[in-house]
C-alpha cells in the first residue's frame, strides 16, 4: 500500500509522544533536562554526521572535501530570503493557532515543541528519500526505519516539551505525503547528486536544532529553511547547455 510508510511514521511519533506525556509528569525537572541535553547532542551528532558525508568523500587512502561553497550559498541565500518572508513566525503562528485550537492556550512550551520537532523529523534525506522510494517500488523500509528513530526522539521531546511534540505529526504526515504524492513525477528529476546535496545542506539545519536544544534559542532556524532550495536551483541550471 503506498503512503503505509508515512502512515506509520505518523502513528510512531503519536505513540512515542503520548509514552513521553507519561513520563512528563512523574519526572523531575532535572531527568527532563538531562533527557533535553541528550536529544540535542543526538540531534547534533545526527546532523554533523550527514553535512560531513556530503563535504568529504574517500578517495584512495585519503580524504578530500567539496560542495562547501554549496553549503555556504545555500545558507546565505536561504537565510536571506527566510528572513524577508519571517519563516519563523510563520511556524509559531501555526503552532499558536493549534494551540487554540486544541486548547492548551496554558501550555507555554507547545509552540516551541510543535517547531522543534517539526524541524527535526521533516528535515533530512529520509524525509525525502523515503517517500520516493515507497511511491516507485513500494519499498517502505526506509520509512519504517524513520519511524523507529522519530517514535525514540520525540519520547524525550514529549518529556520536556509537553502535546507541541506529538501535533509534529501533522506537518510529517502532509510534507511526506506530498512527496509520496508527486514522487512518480519527480523522481526523474531527483539525481543522486541532488539527494546529497539536499541531504548535506538539510544536516547542516539539524545541527542547529540541536544547538537551540542545548541552548537558549540563538538561531532561527526556520528562516533558513529556503536554504533547501538553492541545491535545487542548482541542479536545474546544470542541465541547462553551455553555448561553448
Amino acid at each position: 500500500m503506498i503512503g503505509l510508510g508515512t502512515i506509520v511514521n505518523v502513528v510512531a511519533i503519536i505513540a512515542g509522544g503520548c509514552l513521553g506525556l507519561l513520563f512528563k509528569g512523574g519526572l523531575k525537572e532535572r531527568f527532563r533536562e538531562i533527557m533535553m541535553q541528550a536529544c540535542g547532542l543526538a540531534v547534533i551528532f545526527i546532523g554533523a554526521a550527514g553535512a560531513f558525508e556530503m563535504i568529504f568523500t574517500v578517495e584512495g587512502d585519503g580524504l578530500t572535501s567539496g560542495s562547501t561553497m554549496l553549503i555556504v550559498i545555500s545558507l546565505v541565500l536561504g537565510g536571506l530570503a527566510g528572513e524577508l518572508i519571517n519563516i519563523e513566525k510563520g511556524l509559531d503562528s501555526l503552532g499558536e493557532k493549534l494551540k487554540r485550537l486544541v486548547g492548551a492556550k496554558n501550555d507555554n512550551k507547545f509552540v516551541d515543541g510543535f517547531v522543534t520537532a517539526s524541524l527535526i523529523f521533516c528535515i533530512g534525506a529520509m524525509a525525502i528519500c523515503g517517500p520516493i522510494d515507497e511511491a516507485l517500488t513500494g519499498d517502505a523500509t526506509t520509512l519504517y526505519i524513520k519511524s523507529i528513530l522519530d517514535g525514540i526522539m520525540v519520547i524525550a521531546l514529549a518529556s520536556v516539551y509537553g502535546v507541541g511534540a506529538i501535533f509534529s505529526a501533522l506537518a510529517v504526515g502532509v510534507y511526506q505525503g506530498l512527496f509520496t504524492v508527486f514522487g512518480v513525477f519527480i523522481a526523474d528529476f531527483m539525481s543522486d547528486a541532488l539527494i546529497a546535496n539536499l541531504s548535506g545542506v538539510g544536516s547542516v539545519l539539524i545541527f542547529a536544532v540541536g544547538v537551540n536544544l542545548l541552548w537558549p534559542k540563538k538561531i532561527r532556524v526556520g528562516n533558513f529553511l529556503p536554504a533547501l532550495l538553492v541545491p535545487v536551483v542548482y541542479e536545474l541550471i546544470s542541465y541547462i547547455p553551455l553555448p561553448w
